[in-house]
């Protein structure tokens, strides 16, 4: 059937019937595009098949959604390239034979109402509209900014509606699922790297947030750099025989929380050590920004966009890391004491809460939440930095519309556990409860 479709039958005067398409329109855009391609006659007239009048349709409806005909050529080329079949995936099926289809989702004109409408349809779980709007997106756009203003922004905006309790875990999972197809193929279809220099890139341990990370890999890749991708919590005793094999020049690595935000610290100091440079970047040192001085690394910025080419400075450069600020010696000790003390901190705390009357099962999901981000603000040398997290489990529960006073009851617990369990080396932590109960 589809070899039927292919073979030459019409002429230009029943295309010029079937179509409305003028024939000096149909020889522009020959001459133009090089679509539609038809074959010749012996006497060298124009003979067209049914697949070039599908297409010349198909061509027709993107004009009518607003694309101008370059682009909606682009848009075909760029879905023929990723091996989709423009005519048979469009949701009107065969151009020109609705039947029961109900009308794609618009994708607009912007790059806004382009990542509103993947937004949309994202959250409907319509999928052949997402990867469509995603489509005509790349055709419109350069693709570090359909990656970026589209995809990382859409990201964020799914994951501020799951927060706010908008959007569903499974909408969630369905857009990133999505978001991260589009983005491996994008790293499949990739030239060889041109650049001099390997780059290592992952996450530090206890970060498994790897979207910005395979993001990153794209822009970086595209600007011809060798990228060798490790994903997500890798692990520092493990990273020196990767250093040893690969001799990378420079390490990216990417943190969103606080915790993996310490553990990046130590995975700096580890680099150092081998003397390979480190840039580092994420979401921690966006909200909290005197963490960037903590990790002895070059921070990338605040926008994903321009990571890239400053890392491409950096491995330009080839500038050695610069330290870490001095964590203050009262920190340290606290540190050492709560790590050494922890099983009994956390005893303690299931004691407290049974005596309040409360179930931890509540806050099982998070497992030891609270202690790891005591232990991670311990290390960045800021206590403080826990009010952040705390203020999110509290946003949290207001979203779901859970009783907050619970919150508050978990914390005059965890208080009364530290005071249980800790001696006079765990003062900073237990002063600081003591300040968030008054």
């Amino acid at each position: 059937m589809q070899q039927t479709r292919k073979t030459p039958t019409f002429n230009m005067k029943a295309v010029v019937r079937e179509t409305g398409i003028r024939p000096d329109t149909l020889r522009a855009w020959e001459r133009r595009y090089d679509l539609p391609n038809p074959k010749r006659t012996v006497g060298g007239h124009r003979i067209y098949s049914q697949r070039d009048v599908d297409i010349l349709k198909w061509l027709m409806v993107r004009q009518e959604e607003g694309l101008s005909i370059s682009h909606a050529v682009e848009l075909f080329k760029r879905l023929e390239e990723e091996g989709q079949d423009p005519i048979l995936s469009s949701r009107f099926g065969r151009l020109g034979e609705v039947g029961d289809a109900q009308p794609a989702i618009s994708g607009g004109d912007t790059i806004q109402e382009m990542r509103d409408a993947w937004l949309v349809a994202c959250r409907s779980f319509d999928e052949p509209s997402a990867d469509r709007i995603l489509s005509q997106a790349f055709a419109l756009f350069p693709p570090e900014q359909v990656c970026v203003e589209l995809l990382q922004k859409g990201m964020v905006a799914i994951g501020q509606g799951w927060y706010e309790g908008s959007t569903t875990v499974q909408q969630e999972h369905f857009a990133s699922a999505l978001a991260m197809r589009r983005l491996d193929a994008m790293l499949a279809a990739m030239p060889v790297a041109s650049q001099p220099g390997r780059l290592l890139i992952g996450c530090p341990p206890e970060e498994e947030h790897t979207f910005g990370l395979i993001l990153l890999t794209v822009l970086l890749r595209r600007r011809g750099m060798d990228v060798v991708y490790l994903g997500a919590n890798v692990p520092i005793e493990q990273l020196a025989m990767t250093v040893a094999t690969v001799q990378p020049r420079l390490a990216i690595f990417l943190a969103q929380q606080l915790a993996s935000a310490a553990s990046l610290r130590d995975l700096a100091s580890f680099l150092s050590k081998e003397q390979v440079p480190l840039a580092f970047g994420g979401r921690i040192f966006v909200n909290a920004p005197a963490v960037q001085r903590q990790i002895g690394g070059h921070y990338l910025g605040d926008e994903l966009i321009y990571a890239a080419a400053e890392a491409e400075k950096l491995l330009i450069r080839g500038e050695p890391s610069p330290p870490a600020e001095q964590v203050p010696a009262p920190y340290d000790i606290a540190l050492s004491h709560l790590q050494a003390r922890r099983v009994n901190l956390e005893s303690a705390l299931m004691n407290a809460l049974v005596i309040q009357g409360q179930s931890p099962a509540m806050f099982a999901i998070n497992g030891d939440f609270l202690t790891r981000n005591v232990l991670a603000a311990l290390e960045l040398g800021d206590i403080d930095l826990l009010s952040a997290e705390i203020k999110w489990v509290d946003g949290l529960l207001k979203s779901r519309h859970a009783d907050r006073s619970l919150l508050q009851e978990y914390l005059v617990a965890y208080r009364q556990a530290l005071v249980d369990t800790l001696d006079q080396r765990g003062q900073v932590i237990i002063d600081w409860f003591e300040r968030l109960a008054s």
